[in-house]
């Protein structure tokens, strides 16, 4: 066929791809702890490459080679970029810049700019902290920067620009307008198109490049080069298989597509079941490929499987190194990071760089595997249905792929079934006041990562029919609950949810299940991450929500946190030595900690985890007893909000807590304490109804009438039967929310119109009929399917227009279980 006849199919199969009405903002297809969790940031699973939960790319390619043609079905070609005009970090660059407002026209080229101070590049703020930056230029807020440049051609196929942007940022090509972003910024260098015009102005000869960054928050980056995207030809172009279909359940992620005669079902599989700890930990997903002939031929097929090097570093300038093994029955290859320093690396927009990444197949089904540039494995895979490279030496991460092919002969009308295996060990996965912990599933220490790649594929027909299981219970129990978009929220949030957490055991073989507070500071342990995040541990194994609360009661036990009050966090993830975040909530976790250790309590039909910790939470109840009921200028969960005094809502978690506290000091024979703080509860509530009486609605503070907030705290005094508010109270607060809503959902309060969906979630279940309820969750999953944004689901978005306004990929997601948790303990 000819080269303009293949691309001809290329674009027939990409325009008459399915209609797809569930739309998750991003699909999980790998997902096992915090640094191992790939995504598809796409509707389709060809359409672009997969991408680390933080937006960096880390490519996992998928081709299938029907009868001798290949197509793909996973992934995005890597296109070839030619430098026109590097970048610093590509190869030093000197520009003249200014950090005073210089004008309107600054940008044009006859503007002057010999006042201008002449410096290095890359530009950042102080509090970059990046190793470009050693050589780079430091910026207060803003910085406008200009480069001259020549070309010797204009014959380009599709400039781009070479960008690294943190925060908002204008670009001139010859003081034309060639790219501009606001707000928004960017983790790493990427490449943007220009616009027609700045492409048209680019000539022969001298030209300029002009450059504007003004940062808003955090820390400030900018560098820019421009790149030609070479087009494939000839050979090697591939087609792209035509994607039919989608479903994602709780634990799988299923896409369907045509690849000429062949229908092609693939199912990433994450056995995330809670009931089972090592199932948790065990870091071994699957991939499987169910694969049918539909035209009543056979057919020879065989189908790629790679994953990129840059799964095992923080960024494509660090080297990794591979190996090729076959044991057990299984073909397993690695990539690693050449440099293994341990825990080394910490943070939030940050991936794993010590450990290594493993791809496993069954040796009967594999063709042929190696290690390679991703290029050259893709290439001799559609050339000759095998990959034959086999480069074992040190390249940088993005250089690099291991690729495993697997084979299947005489594909009719039955459906016959092939799967890989991909896993992560990362030897340790958290320090812990000191000291290195393995993984759970290693925690002796007398484990390896093969015997966990045999066993699961030992293990393989049952644990599918476990994610089955559980993908049925997951759906079903949130359907009964609250109908079929809040179940459906569900599954798109539960791998989230869990696997932003790493588990691990201390000393004692405590579980300890450690959360990592996902684009928002990169804490370790955080309590008012726990907290949201409760109600599906609750339901499912309050094990694991033990193993988040451990840390903070052991910091406070050992002496090592000496304030009255629970702390924020342990630390910055992976090292929980103690908390690092700047300021403390002391109301908020002391009532959180006070909140959960009755829930877990309720949960398991017992008071002993009370009891084991009795001591500290009677210091934190003392606390509230003083500070809680009125709380002082002080941050909340919703921290981005800013400080609050006399916050209402805030007011009710104390409530909340010292209820809780009352509730466990009864079970456990402590009646007098008991009665004392029952009796200073009821107080508060009669207090609080008449502080914040705003007439039809209670208020944001006791001190603003013309405020309104959610009062999401609240779920807890019917859910744990605390009964110490009357009924009215969440009944006017409810009539008073529904005349408040945006078109996807109901803010957090008064002063913005932006929202977090867990605590929407959280105040729907404080309604009383199903009608009620979806008006608050139906605008929920509009935003959940609408968003613009193609990030793993973000909790804090717009109500107005659905943007996310930041965080994304968090275990806050947790918290959509609570209308489930709710009606199960009525």
């Amino acid at each position: 066929m000819s080269k303009s006849g293949l691309l001809i199919l290329l674009i027939f199969a990409t325009l008459t791809s399915f209609s797809q009405t569930f739309r998750p903002p991003a699909t999980p297809l790998v997902t096992i702890d915090p640094y191992t969790s790939v995504w598809s940031f796409g509707d389709q699973l060809n359409g672009s490459p997969t991408r680390h939960w933080t937006g960096k790319v880390q490519p996992m390619d998928g081709l299938i080679r029907v009868d001798g043609k290949a197509y793909r079905f996973m992934g995005a070609a890597t296109p070839v970029m030619k430098t026109l005009l590097p970048t610093a970090k590509q190869s030093g660059y000197s520009a003249r810049f200014t950090t005073v407002d210089p004008g309107p026209a600054w940008y044009k080229d006859n503007y002057n700019v010999s006042s201008w101070k002449q410096a290095p590049a890359p530009f950042g703020t102080k509090d970059r902290n990046d190793a470009m930056l050693k050589s780079g230029t430091e910026f207060p807020k803003e910085v406008w920067y200009k480069r001259e440049f020549t070309l010797t051609a204009t014959d380009f196929e599709k400039p781009m620009l070479n960008i690294f942007h943190d925060d908002d940022v204008q670009v001139y090509i010859n003081g034309v307008p060639a790219f501009e972003c606001a707000p928004c910024f960017t983790g790493d260098y990427e490449f943007k198109p220009i616009s027609a015009a700045a492409r048209k102005a680019l000539k022969k000869g001298k030209n300029i490049l002009a450059a504007y960054c003004k940062n808003g928050v955090g820390p400030g980056y900018i560098d820019v080069g421009l790149a030609d995207e070479i087009a494939p030809k000839g050979d090697d172009v591939i087609l792209t298989a035509k994607q039919t279909g989608f479903d994602m359940k709780a634990t799988q992620t299923i896409y369907d597509f045509e690849a000429g005669p062949i229908q092609l079902k693939v199912r990433f599989v994450a056995p995330l079941i809670l009931k089972d700890l090592n199932m948790v930990s065990r870091p071994v997903n699957y991939v499987v490929y169910d694969l049918k002939a539909g035209d009543g031929k056979t057919h020879q097929v065989e189908i790629l499987n790679s994953v990129s090097g840059l799964w095992a570093v923080n960024d494509a300038n660090q080297k990794v190194i591979g190996k090729k093994g076959n044991e057990n029955g299984l073909v397993t290859l690695s990539l690693g990071n050449n440099q293994q320093k341990l825990l080394d690396r910490k943070g939030d927009d940050v991936r794993i760089d010590w450990g290594y990444a493993y791809l496993s197949a069954p040796s009967a089904a594999v063709k042929s595997s190696g290690l390679g540039s991703p290029a050259e494995l893709i290439r001799s895979f559609s050339k000759i249905g095998s990959v034959i490279a086999n480069q074992t030496g040190a390249t940088n991460g993005d250089t690099k792929s291991m690729a495993v092919v697997l084979s299947s002969q005489n594909v009719g009308s039955q459906t016959q079934s092939l799967h890989a295996m991909l896993g992560y060990d990362d030897g340790y996965s958290v320090q812990y006041f000191g000291q290195n912990l393995r993984p759970w599933w290693n925690r002796d220490g007398n484990k390896t990562i093969q015997g966990e790649l045999k066993s699961a594929e030992t293990d393989f027909a049952k644990i599918l029919k476990d994610c089955e299981a559980t993908d049925e219970m997951i759906y079903q129990d949130a359907l009964k609950a609250g109908g079929k978009q809040y179940a459906e929220l569900c599954v798109l949030a539960y791998r989230q949810a869990i696997a932003a957490h790493k588990l691990v055991a201390d000393a004692a073989g405590t579980p300890l299940f450690l959360s990592k507070e996902n684009f928002s500071n990169g804490s370790i342990g955080t309590v008012d991450i726990t907290y949201p995040s409760a109600p599906l541990f609750l339901l499912y194994n309050p094990i694991l929500l033990k193993g988040m609360m451990e840390p903070i009661f052991y910091y406070s036990e050992s002496g090592k946190w000496t304030k009255p009050f629970a702390a924020h966090d342990v630390g910055t993830y992976p090292l929980a030595n103690g908390q690092t975040y700047g300021e403390d909530m002391p109301v908020e976790e002391s009532g959180n900690m006070l909140t959960l250790a009755y829930a877990v309590c309720k949960a398991e039909n017992n008071v002993e985890f009370a009891k084991k910790h009795w001591k500290v939470l009677t210091i934190w109840a003392n606390y509230l007893k003083k500070e809680g009921f009125d709380p002082a200028n002080q941050l909340c969960t919703d921290d981005f909000a800013g400080h609050l005094a006399r916050n209402a809502n805030l007011s009710i978690k104390a409530i909340m807590g010292l209820a809780s506290y009352a509730k466990m000091a009864e079970q456990l024979g402590e009646t007098t304490e008991a009665a004392e703080v029952n009796a200073l509860v009821k107080d508060f509530v009669k207090k609080w109804m008449e502080l914040a009486d705003s007439g039809d609605h209670y208020a944001l503070t006791f001190d603003n009438k013309d405020s309104w907030s959610q009062k999401y705290n609240l779920v807890w005094d019917d859910l744990l039967k605390l009964n110490v508010f009357p009924k009215t109270v969440a009944e006017k607060e409810i009539k008073y929310y529904l005349t408040k809503q945006k078109a996807f959902g109901l803010p957090l309060d008064s002063r913005k119109t932006y929202s977090k969906s867990d605590w929407i979630i959280w105040t729907a279940t404080l309604t009383t009929n199903r009608k009620d309820f979806e008006a608050f969750i139906n605008p929920v999953y509009k935003f959940a399917m609408e968003t613009p944004d193609r990030i793993p689901l973000s909790d804090w978005y717009e109500t107005v227009d659905g943007k996310s306004v930041g965080f994304r990929a968090r275990s806050v997601v947790g918290g959509y279980w609570m209308k489930v948790l709710g009606d199960r303990w009525k």
